[in-house]
């Protein structure tokens, strides 16, 4: 949507000179003029709770916001979205991170297909592979198990698996130390491989193409620095890719059958839920990172069902 498409909207000009009232109101004169604001400022859902009533706004406010969100469509957009339709206008995809937290079974469409059970295969390998790693019956070329991972990658493929094994570290495997490796400088990746031991570390290279520059290149750098102890034939032991591209995987030293696909239908900032997700499972297990998948999707459930009035994650972006 152009922006003067939003602008032109007679609820935004009704926003708009609403706005000029606002300006003027102090935070405590509203908490006076309405003792139970709070409580009706306030929403819970799927274990969260929020209060936006801190916020200078009032019951007009809101149902001008909620006037403009139906005057622009976004309930039909939502309900577009998780029906698999092709709402990435300039990429002509569909938008399906929502299919990645679904419940087993769900019948999940893109251009006519059913992707659940692409969704479980994949979940299904990542619980097999984590769950060995875990155990310690992944073992490295001199039969050591693995006790450091890296996660080589950049944007969704690095920012959202830090995020969340950081915040999750109180579930993490007493074992088993995260690391992560974005930024192109060399500094990052030696800051790493200095705490680490090649016979004992999983690398995990992030790139649905393999071929994002600067993936790539802290990966060539880290299979080097791998090789100096070790031969082209342990790569296997030691290397993992989350990609789509066989071909390039194959060719860096990867077994293809150690190789985690994903999906054009995942948007890089919602990736932490498919495969790009595996460094926190290996974190915290597969059981709780299920968990945090069927979080997702009780929230989900609500944003698709609420209305706007009493939609979280509606009334934080009309808000926010």
């Amino acid at each position: 949507m152009h922006p003067s498409a939003l602008t032109a909207a007679a609820a935004f000009q009704t926003l708009q000179a609403h706005r000029a009232e606002a300006e003027t109101w102090q935070m405590r004169q509203l908490f006076e003029q309405d003792p139970t604001r709070f409580t009706h400022m306030s929403i819970e859902a799927a274990g969260l709770f929020l209060d936006y009533s801190k916020n200078r706004l009032n019951s007009t406010t809101l149902k001008l916001l909620c006037a403009l969100a139906r005057e622009r469509g976004v309930e039909a957009q939502r309900d577009a979205m998780f029906a698999g339709e092709k709402i990435n206008s300039t990429e002509q995809r569909a938008v399906l991170h929502t299919a990645l937290r679904a419940p087993r079974g769900q019948a999940l469409h893109v251009d006519s297909q059913d992707i659940g059970g692409d969704v479980e295969a994949v979940l299904d390998r990542l619980r097999y592979f984590s769950d060995r790693v875990r155990a310690g019956r992944w073992l490295g070329h001199n039969g050591k198990p693995i006790t450091d991972v890296v996660n080589i990658g950049i944007g969704g493929s690095d920012l959202g698996p830090e995020m969340v094994s950081r915040a999750l570290r109180s579930f993490a495997h007493p074992r088993l130390s995260m690391h992560f490796v974005s930024n192109v400088d060399g500094h990052d990746l030696d800051a790493v491989l200095s705490k680490v031991n090649p016979d004992s570390t999983l690398f995990i290279i992030a790139s649905k193409t393999f071929s994002t520059t600067e993936t790539m290149m802290n990966a060539q750098s880290a299979r080097d620095w791998f090789l100096r102890s070790a031969n082209a034939a342990d790569l296997p032991k030691h290397f993992v890719a989350v990609s789509t591209n066989v071909e390039r995987v194959q060719a860096f030293g990867i077994d293809p059958e150690n190789m985690f696909p994903f999906w054009d239908w995942v948007g890089g900032r919602y990736s932490i839920w498919s495969a790009i997700g595996l460094p926190v499972a290996l974190s915290i297990g597969f059981k709780k990172f299920s968990e945090f998948l069927a979080g997702a999707h009780a929230m989900d459930t609500h944003f698709r069902s609420a209305p706007l009035e009493q939609n979280m994650p509606v009334l934080m972006a009309l808000i926010g």
